[in-house]
Formats: structure tokens, C-alpha cells, sequence
């Protein structure tokens, strides 16, 4: 069957390929092919996502993993994860052992400390001279900073760590991906054990009295510390190129910096660093929009194009920061995996970007966007550099 193929290109990454909206308003969920030849089902409609991420016939895990569909060659997300048999109970236990870490409680706490950390790195900003690498100087340190100190990593590690993080998200050498992925298990390992004879108020020691026979929870944490500064790092890059690009949105969020959590909410909402997917596999059959996925089938969800569906959103390649929050978007996800940092990721966010433009408001690209370096090869898309400029003495 002659299909088309997955992640379809795009110029800029600040757009979604216009071929998820048409194949969405032509066929709803549609039969695809992956980049590795396999044939999945592709979750592009908001409606279809929300219920697919909340089904709980779909699952990580294939009954036969050898047989499965795969995305990439991505050890992370490429293809299944985990035992059709104790999936559920272990990714119950998982979180219960990890949710309390990541509240929003304890992520309010956070802030003010978030908050400083910005500061001090706009204060180093303000001190070199234009131009300037804003993902060297801002996006990378400050993820790396907040999610060392939550989950207790040494940050003087975070060059080892940042370099493990890099080859993990390799789409295309699944050797290398996994032994990335089995090193940083192993690292994390080490850490927590290490954290039993020396704890401190941090996610690692909070884990250190819990039995570990299996290694999940070291390749959880490993996960975590993976997404946790990853995925931030690339939506900063991904929220002041979206501002700069929309000036009359910029010039709102100047003049009230209290527009903040709004305008972070449509840079989650539009920011796509990834048009990877995430696999999911029928663990039995499921009848959706006139389509019947049979069991062991591949569904790949994607949110950002989901968060571009034009049913749900009027002008859905508007960038508006007062939009209204009547459908949240599925950025982090939605129904029993939603994402455990999602209230780290936006104290993060909202202290930049309440921060940023107004310390430097006349911040701008000195190089236009399509000339930036981009990573590729990997889950996420994104830029190697973000060179910006600014003319008179920052705030």
C-alpha cells in the first residue's frame, strides 16, 4: 500500500507540515508509514488524541516486541516498552513514588528559587557583548540548574550527562541510543545508592530507601533527568523565537509581564520540537472515528499537530496569549500518563519569560531564523545556537 511517510518535513520548526491538517480533514486517524517502514495508525485530530491517551486498551508495551511496529530506532520512543502484564501496575507504582516530587505544592516553593536562577543568568547575559548565544547563555543552563537541584544531580556533571541525554534522543542508531540510555540508568544508579549514605532534600534521596531489584527506578530517574532539562531547554529556544516572531504579541507582554502564564501556554501549545510521536499498541481491538485499530497495532499520537487542530482552536497558527484556556493543550499529555513535571516545566517558562524582554527589551535575532543551526537526527528537533543581539544597556 502506497502510504505516506512519517514525520513529514518541515521548513521552519516553528511550523507543523500543513500535510497533518489535510490528511486529518481527509481521513480522521490515518493509516501511515514510519521512517522505518512499518505501518502505524497517526493521531493528528485533538478529540481522537485526548481519547487515545486516555484508553486504557492502548498501552507502551506489545505481546510480542519483536513483532511491533516501530517509530524510529530511538531506545526512548521508537518503539515498545515494558510487559503487557505488569505494565499498569508498574507504571502505578512509578508514579506514586514520583508524584509527590513534582507537585504543584512543592513546585510553587520552587519559584522563587527558579526566579533567581534567571536572574543571575540575565545578569551574566547583560555582561557580554552582543551578539550572543541565548540557548548557551539562558535555555540550556537554566533547566539543567533547576532539575539538578530538584532531583539531586551534581551540576558540575551536567556536560556528561547532557552528552548521555544527546545520544539517548538519537533516532536513527538504535545501538548507540540504548547504550546511552542503559549508561545514564546506570549513573542515576549510582547516585541514588550514593544518596543512601548521604542524603539531602532531593528526589534521589526521597527514592534511596526504595528496593530496586529490577533497575526501574534508576531508568526512570534517568528519564526524568532526560526530559527534565531536554524538553525545557528546546521550548525556551522554541518561546522567544514564537515572540520575536509576533512583535504586537511581544510588545503586550513588555508592557504587563503578568501575561506571562498565558503566553507560556500558547509557546506549549505551539512550540512542536517534536513531531516524533508517541507510540502507543492496541492490546485489543478499538473502535474509533470509523476505524477499527486491531490488537498489536501501532498508534502514533501526535500533540503538535492535535494542538493545531482547527476544530478545537479558532486560528490555530495564531500565536495569542490570551487565547482562552477553554481546552488545555496535550503538550504533557492527557488522562493516566500525564506528565509528572508539567508544573516544573511551567514555573520554569513563566520565570523566563516574565524575566527576558523585560530586562533586555530590544532582545532580537541577530541572525534570521532559517540561518540558525539546527540539531537534528534526534526525538526533538531544535537549535544548536539561538544568536540574539540588543542594542543599549539591558535593565
Amino acid at each position: 500500500m502506497n502510504l505516506p511517510t512519517i514525520p513529514f518535513e518541515r521548513g521552519s520548526l516553528l511550523e507543523v507540515p500543513e500535510a497533518y491538517r489535510e490528511l486529518r480533514a481527509e481521513k480522521g486517524i490515518a493509516k501511515v508509514r514510519t521512517r522505518t517502514g512499518d505501518e502505524v495508525w497517526l493521531v493528528s485530530g485533538y478529540e481522537d488524541a485526548r481519547a487515545l491517551f486516555n484508553d486504557s486498551r492502548l498501552g507502551r508495551s506489545h505481546p510480542e516486541p519483536d513483532k511491533a511496529a516501530r517509530l524510529s530506532a530511538s531506545a526512548l520512543l521508537g518503539g515498545p516498552q515494558g510487559d503487557v502484564a505488569t505494565e499498569k501496575s508498574e507504571h502505578e507504582r512509578m508514579r506514586r513514588l514520583f508524584m509527590p516530587s513534582f507537585s504543584a505544592r512543592r513546585m510553587k516553593k520552587l519559584r522563587d528559587h527558579v526566579g533567581s536562577l534567571v536572574d543571575e543568568r540575565l545578569d551574566h547575559l547583560a555582561k557580554l557583548s552582543p551578539p550572543a548565544d541565548l540557548h548557551a547563555e539562558l535555555s540550556f543552563p537554566i533547566p539543567v540548574l533547576v532539575i539538578c537541584r530538584l532531583l539531586g544531580v551534581p551540576y558540575e556533571d551536567r556536560d556528561y550527562f547532557s552528552g548521555l541525554s544527546f545520544r539517548m534522543g538519537d533516532m536513527l542508531d538504535q545501538t548507540k541510543s540504548q547504550a546511552a540510555r542503559e549508561e545514564l540508568s546506570a549513573y542515576m544508579a549510582g547516585l541514588i545508592e550514593r544518596k543512601r549514605h548521604e542524603p539531602a532534600e532531593d528526589v534521589l534521596s526521597d527514592l534511596a530507601g526504595e528496593l530496586d531489584d529490577d533497575g526501574k527506578i534508576s531508568e526512570l530517574a534517568g528519564g526524568l533527568l532526560f526530559a527534565g532539562h531536554e524538553t525545557t531547554v528546546n521550548r525556551i529556544d522554541f518561546g522567544a523565537l514564537l515572540l520575536l516572531a509576533n512583535p504586537g504579541q511581544l510588545d503586550q507582554l513588555k508592557a504587563d509581564p503578568g501575561l506571562a502564564p498565558g503566553a507560556v501556554e500558547e509557546i506549549l501549545r505551539l512550540a512542536s520540537p517534536s513531531l516524533h510521536g508517541l507510540p502507543r499498541y492496541a492490546h485489543e481491538d478499538i473502535e474509533i472515528g470509523g476505524h477499527t485499530i486491531r490488537k498489536g497495532e501501532a498508534v502514533v499520537i501526535t500533540p503538535g499537530a492535535a494542538n493545531r487542530d482547527e476544530r478545537i482552536y479558532p486560528d490555530p497558527d495564531v500565536f495569542d496569549l490570551r487565547r482562552p484556556q477553554t481546552d488545555p493543550h496535550l503538550s504533557f499529555g492527557y488522562g493516566p500518563r500525564f506528565c509528572i513535571g508539567a508544573s516544573l516545566a511551567r514555573v520554569e517558562l513563566e520565570a523566563v519569560f516574565s524575566r527576558l524582554f523585560q530586562r533586555f527589551p530590544t532582545l532580537r535575532l541577530a541572525v534570521p531564523e532559517a540561518d540558525l543551526p539546527r540539531s537534528e537526527g534526534r526525538i526533538a528537533d531544535g537549535y544548536a545556537s539561538l544568536s540574539v543581539t540588543w542594542d543599549s544597556a539591558p535593565r
